[in-house]
């Protein structure tokens, strides 16, 4: 990323789509709410394997973050604060920046 590009903390995105979303999310509930994300990682998914569509591939990403971010919203998480507990100190597996856990294992 270059520095010309726009810097959104997760935060405020969050924020943003509280602001936005939050009274239908929090209606439909996180069950409902999470079939909405999967539809839309299929569409990345779909995205993903035709791959020449750069505008659909970054609309796909940024529609599956939004929709994480809600059921985040629904279920009351602070995403900011989930990301830094987990890997705010290394990879939860090896405990090192660069990760370095064997590449058959999850993380």
């Amino acid at each position: 990323m270059s520095s010309s590009e726009p810097d959104v903390s997760l935060r405020d995105f969050q924020q943003l789509i509280r602001t936005m979303y939050y009274e239908k999310d929090a209606e439909r509930g996180v069950s409902g709410t999470f079939m909405w994300l999967m539809e839309e990682i299929g569409e990345l998914a779909t995205a993903l394997r035709t791959g020449n569509d750069r505008e659909n591939l970054e609309e796909e990403f940024a529609d599956v973050v939004a929709w994480l971010t809600t059921i985040a919203n629904v279920a009351g998480v602070n995403l900011s604060v989930a990301l830094q507990k987990k890997y705010g100190n290394g990879c939860p597996g090896c405990g090192f920046l660069s990760c370095e856990c064997p590449f058959a294992e999850k993380p």
